[in-house]
C-alpha cells in the first residue's frame, strides 16, 4: 500500500496524530477515534494494523496492554518526496510572514504612540 493511501484516511490520520505525542494504549487509541468517528473497536483494530503492517507505527506488549508509537520512518519519505513541491508554497508562507510582521509591528508602533499621547491631544486634534 502507498504512504498517501495509508494516510488518505481519516481516521489513521488522527491515529498519527494521537501518537505523535507520544506512545499510547490501543485502548487509549480505540476510546478517542470510537468517541470522534464512531466506529467499532474492531474498526479502530484494523485501521492499528493497517499502520503498523505499512510501517508508520510500532507496537510493543506491556504485560496484556498493545502499546503504539509513531515510527517516523515513513514520514521521512513522504517529506523527501514533498521537498520537490515545497516552492509552490514556501514563497507564499514566507510573504504571508512577512506581513504578519508588518502588521505586528504596526499595531505596536500605533499602541505605543497611543499611550505616549497626553490626556487632551485628542481633543486638540479633532
Amino acid at each position: 500500500m502507498h504512504a498517501f493511501d495509508v494516510l488518505g484516511d481519516p481516521v489513521r490520520r488522527r491515529i498519527l496524530d494521537l501518537l505523535a505525542d507520544g506512545e499510547l494504549s490501543s485502548g487509549d487509541v480505540t476510546a478517542v477515534v470510537r468517541a470522534e468517528f464512531g466506529i467499532s473497536q474492531p474498526a479502530v483494530s484494523q485501521h492499528l494494523r493497517v499502520l503498523r503492517e505499512n510501517g508508520f507505527t510500532t507496537v510493543r506488549a506491556e504485560g496484556t496492554r498493545r502499546l503504539y508509537a509513531v515510527d517516523p520512518a515513513p514520514l521521512r519519505e513522504i517529506d523527501g518526496w514533498l521537498d520537490r513541491y515545497r516552492r509552490f508554497w514556501t514563497g507564499p508562507l514566507d510573504a504571508l510572514a512577512t506581513e504578519l510582521a508588518r502588521g505586528k509591528r504596526e499595531r505596536r508602533l500605533a499602541a505605543e504612540h497611543a499611550g505616549n499621547a497626553e490626556p487632551g491631544d485628542a481633543e486638540e486634534a479633532g
